[in-house]
């Protein structure tokens, strides 16, 4: 057997006893704990920034193509159904699907209350399977083939603040001249805890503000586009504006809820530096250790270093010691993080304001590369560390180390 390996054996935390033993269990939990909190901090902050994300490009897509227009009217210019991206979007394999629109302020009067709102009006490829997770109460639209139901969609927030409850019917009145109105029937209400969109956006048929525009059945307010990562966003934009129509706009989602998006990235920022202030105490807890640790064994070095021991030798055994001091802190650490996180993910026991959050408990996200990169970054930074304090051995005189006290 390797003679540095089996006394740093020999000094492992079960077989000393006291203050060794302590210092042994400090080292661990100190590493286990940054690691964990670092783990639980990316999974947090990798669901939050996945949810909200989510949210907004399950509502609007993540680009949306748009007629160019020189107005600030809150009437859309409409596009056709044979534009040419229309027609060829299929040529592009990153995009996942495409819904069309359009959208028309309205007031929507409820027993005592009026709230603007702005009518979001889909057609039959809008996605109900996705939109359906935000539903709460009722059930989703009935698009028709022909002609219109009168149905409509509310928020929770809409429907608390104007009294409404599903089967009610409720008047719409639309801002155009002259003013028209339609009275439509509440079938669904939905909740996406976004703000921007809950107090303000109902939703119903794209027929039905054809219908008050004049518009033909093949006239739409604009595409929303679904796209999957297979591509970067540079790319494919390139590739989107290369078969659209030059009299349409292409608006990125990012851009158009920037408010959102950048305060996304700003969680960025606060969570690397919570991670490295922990993984700084963790690594510095480790070398100032394990230097505690060598000071305490001084008459074991030079009793060692009497027998004829190497530098070499000597600085191995609490190097292995440090590793084995590592290693179970990686273990316990990724038990802790993953664990939480794992039950976080099942069980949901952490609850959330949804008024501050938008959502209503902690989500996950399992980044297994961010993960396996933090237990690779604090061994790396660990074993770095170690070696400082470890350097001191060679300085030690065996006579006087034998003689400390």
């Amino acid at each position: 057997m390797n003679l540095s390996f089996f006394i740093a054996n020999r000094l492992s935390f079960k077989k000393a006893g006291g203050f060794s033993a302590t210092i042994h269990t400090i080292a661990i939990a100190s590493l286990a704990m940054g690691l964990g909190l670092s783990i639980l901090a990316f999974m947090i902050l990798g669901g939050f920034q996945n949810t909200v994300s989510e949210r907004v490009f399950g509502f609007t897509g993540h680009y949306q193509v748009q007629r160019y227009t020189m107005s600030n009217a809150f009437e859309e210019t409409p596009s056709s159904l044979q534009s040419n991206f229309y027609q060829n979007y299929k040529q592009l394999p990153f995009i996942s699907k495409i819904q069309t629109y359009a959208n028309k302020a309205a007031l929507m009067k409820g027993e005592s209350e009026v709230e603007g709102v702005l009518m979001k009006g889909v057609s039959q490829d809008f996605d109900t399977a996705f939109f359906s997770q935000y539903l709460i109460e009722g059930r989703m639209l009935t698009i028709p083939d022909e002609g219109t139901s009168n149905e409509l969609m509310v928020s929770k927030y809409l429907a608390n603040k104007l009294q409404l409850e599903v089967g009610e019917r409720v008047t719409l009145y639309f801002v155009q001249n002259p003013p028209r109105y339609r009275r439509v029937e509440v079938v669904g209400i939905f909740e996406t805890y976004l703000e921007n969109f809950d107090q303000k956006i109902v939703l119903g048929e794209l027929q039905t503000i054809r219908n008050l525009n004049a518009w033909t059945t093949d006239q739409i307010g604009g595409i929303e586009i679904y796209v999957d990562e297979s591509q970067t966003e540079e790319i494919q934009r390139e590739k989107i504006e290369e078969i659209l129509d030059a009299d349409l706009k292409l608006v990125q989602s990012k851009q158009k809820y920037y408010e959102i998006f950048d305060w996304l990235v700003l969680l960025d920022t606060n969570v690397y530096v919570f991670v490295g202030l922990i993984g700084f105490v963790a690594v510095f807890n480790m070398g100032a250790i394990l230097f505690i640790l060598i000071m305490e064994r001084t008459q074991m070095i030079g009793i060692l270093k009497g027998l004829g021991a190497r530098d070499k030798q000597i600085r191995s055994v609490f190097l292995w010691n440090g590793f084995r001091i590592l290693m179970r802190g990686l273990i316990i650490g990724n038990v802790i993080g993953l664990g939480i996180g794992f039950l976080q993910d099942q069980f949901k026991f952490i609850p959330l304001d949804p008024a501050s959050y938008y959502m209503s408990y902690v989500p996950i996200d399992w980044n297994w590369p961010v993960f396996l990169t933090l237990n690779a970054g604090i061994t790396l930074l660990t074993l770095l560390v170690i070696l400082i304090p470890v350097l001191v051995i060679s300085k030690v005189d065996p006579i006087k180390s034998i003689r400390f006290d």
